[in-house]
């Protein structure tokens, strides 16, 4: 058996990958009838999973779910008197965001800076994620952000997440970010005051501070989700989120050893990247574990192990910014040269993404769409293979398939999920045919009629995607004129210059994939995030100018992100629901990243800040310009 030190290194998500064995080969591309069958399969399996309310079967921890989302490591918050000063820079948030803000704003010299966030320390995503198994599902070295700057080698091929909060807080400490830090603090509102020329920033502690510049950096995984069954307000059991895990009640730490848990039925809900590394932890420490399925994932190949500097060149300067680059090259379908990374996501999870500058190029959409069927049906039989491989019940494997395209859902890796189910105290429960759990009693969960007994109820349901920051509208931003920006964007369109700001809402500077980059590799692309974040204060203070497009610059970028890729609603409208696809309702309207990817966009802003910055300025005594609110 594997000491629980071991078994955590090798469970798999980052929110971790894997080299493909040698012996694991790839099957051959599939036949037009086996293509025409998997279409039907997909379909019938979609169908089966697809619920009228769509995200509405969602909680928000909030109100009398409150006690899922409170903060279980801070302690009741220290008292303090409000704040009513003034600060350079007020950055919201203290993930990776706000923790590279505050780096690249300390390198441009800028030194009052205020970050502000609900937590009570610096993490973000990795301050509250703490359960039993996590790991990053991107090799640490070019997930880790500033590992040049600030000399550290991770341990772990894909790191732990206790490695993680440490190297956030590290950075944290090496650019002197707690000094001026409200943790345990929520901003509730911002307020452009037109004759300061600064936003008041108010929060849940009574704060209402000035700040000449406004950087949110709130991200989207810190708000707890959870599925509204019937009757969830009636178990009498023990119940929590995975991201507020409840060591106190099951024992142990990140690594297991769970004692609390030996003679307790637990039952999970969720299978999804933090199922997926949560169910086999459980399945070593409790008496019984019940698995409440809707839609399984696709597991890959994890294989982990420790690594040397030598492993990845880190004995020379730049190591870590040329091996994040090369990443993030292949998995956006660029040329690269050599894999430096070497995993599960430079081989095949950026299939969609690898196949998009052939599209660029060439423009045909029926080629495109049939290559990438082509290419999607082999990976995903190789997955559903190594299940059948794995998991010796044919009933249990069958229901552990995964019938979709593989870019539906968040790939997860794991080399413990199957076998858990080998085991004789773990229980699978579908409920795709029931469209999830009926309802949950005070003794336990109802799933195909039969009553499941349990002692814990574990929600390992992810998150609220987009509900925090301003985009959520629990964070409402007035500009000038009062003029609201939801509101703005309700009436005209999401009107942006790159995303970062919008006309009528000086010196406020949005980070985020909202007409932005995305990649599976997102600190990445909050760095670029953060040094253009920097440039942009940078310029304001010594071109003497306010950050603030014109209406005819956020003209321009609407039409660029209108631009140069195929339209992926054929594709979300095909999937399994998850929220990818808004629970199967499809994307939002209109394009929401940058359609040439974020190698793309990362060489137009550089381009951008060494030709053109002028057009983010609106500088003293110019010309008014018409704002969006007074259309």
């Amino acid at each position: 058996m594997l000491s629980h030190h071991n078994r955590t290194a090798l469970s798999g998500r980052c929110y971790g990958t894997a080299v493909t064995p040698p012996h694991m080969t790839h099957p051959h591309p599939p036949t037009p009838d086996e293509l025409a069958a998997l279409r039907l399969r997909y379909h019938r399996e979609r169908e089966r999973r697809v619920r009228p309310d769509g995200a509405r079967q969602y909680l928000d921890a909030d109100a009398e779910f409150g006690f899922y989302a409170a903060d279980p490591y801070a302690g009741e918050p220290a008292g303090r008197a409000p704040l009513r000063d003034t600060v350079d820079v007020a950055v919201i948030g203290a993930g990776f965001g706000g923790i590279l803000a505050g780096a690249r704003l300390r390198q441009q010299g800028v030194e009052r800076i205020r970050i502000i966030d609900k937590g009570g320390d610096f993490g973000g995503t990795w301050y509250w994620n703490r359960y039993p198994g996590i790991h990053c599902d991107v090799e640490s070295h070019v997930y880790l952000p500033m590992l040049d700057e600030t000399g550290y080698v991770p341990e772990w091929k894909y790191a732990p997440g206790e490695e993680i909060r440490r190297h956030a807080v590290r950075v944290a400490e090496k650019f002197g970010l707690y000094a001026d830090t409200l943790f345990s603090t929520a901003v509730t509102e911002l307020t452009w005051e037109e004759s300061e020329h600064a936003w008041t920033v108010t929060t849940d502690r009574g704060d209402a501070f000035r700040a000449r510049y406004v950087i949110t950096a709130t991200g989207t995984l810190t708000e707890p989700k959870l599925p509204g069954i019937p009757g969830i307000r009636d178990f009498r059991g023990h119940t929590f989120h995975t991201s507020r895990w409840d060591y106190g009640y099951t024992g142990g730490s990140p690594e297991g050893g769970m004692t609390g848990l030996a003679d307790k039925r637990v039952g999970v809900v969720g299978t999804g990247a933090t199922g997926v590394q949560v169910i086999p932890m459980l399945a070593e420490d409790a008496a019984h574990v019940y698995v409440f399925q809707r839609t399984p994932s696709t597991v890959d190949v994890r294989a982990n192990r420790r690594t040397t500097a030598g492993d990845v060149g880190a004995d020379r300067a730049g190591w870590a910014r040329e091996r994040r680059e090369n990443f993030l090259r292949i998995v956006s379908g660029e040329e690269a040269g050599e894999d430096l990374v070497a995993d599960g996501w430079t081989s095949s999870a950026g299939l969609l993404e690898k196949l998009l500058p052939s599209f660029r190029r060439q423009g045909d959409r029926e080629v495109f769409e049939a290559a990438y069927e082509v290419a999607d049906a082999a990976k995903m039989n190789e997955v559903r293979a190594r299940v059948e491989r794995t998991v010796t019940d044919p009933g249990t494997a069958e229901r552990l398939k995964p019938w979709y395209r593989y870019a539906c859902k968040r790939p997860a890796f794991s080399d413990l999920y199957y076998p858990a189910f080998n085991r004789s105290n773990v229980t699978l429960v579908d409920t795709a045919d029931t469209h999830g759990i009926e309802r949950v009693t005070e003794h336990g969960v109802v799933a195909g009629g039969t009553l499941h007994e349990l002692d814990c109820l574990i929600f390992a349901t992810g998150f609220s995607v987009g509900v925090s920051g301003v985009q959520s509208g629990k964070l409402p931003v007035y500009g000038r004129e009062g003029h609201q920006l939801l509101d703005t964007w309700a009436r005209h369109g999401i009107r942006t210059l790159h995303g970062f700001t919008s006309n009528g809402f000086p010196n406020l500077i949005r980070m985020g994939t909202l007409h932005n980059a995305s990649s599976v590799n997102f600190t990445h692309v909050l760095d670029e995030q953060a040094v253009h974040a920097a440039a942009l204060v940078a310029a304001a203070e010594s071109e003497g100018a306010l950050l603030e497009p014109s209406r005819e610059a956020e003209d321009a970028w609407t039409a660029v992100m209108a631009e140069g890729a195929p339209d992926h609603e054929w594709f979300h409208a095909e999937c399994t629901p998850g929220y990818y696809n808004r629970e199967g309702a499809g994307r939002p309207n209109g394009p929401t990243s940058y359609p040439h990817g974020a190698v793309a966009f990362h060489e137009l802003l550089r381009r951008w800040r060494r030709e053109s910055m002028a057009e983010a300025l609106l500088r003293a005594g110019e010309p008014g310009v018409q704002r969006n609110g007074g259309r």
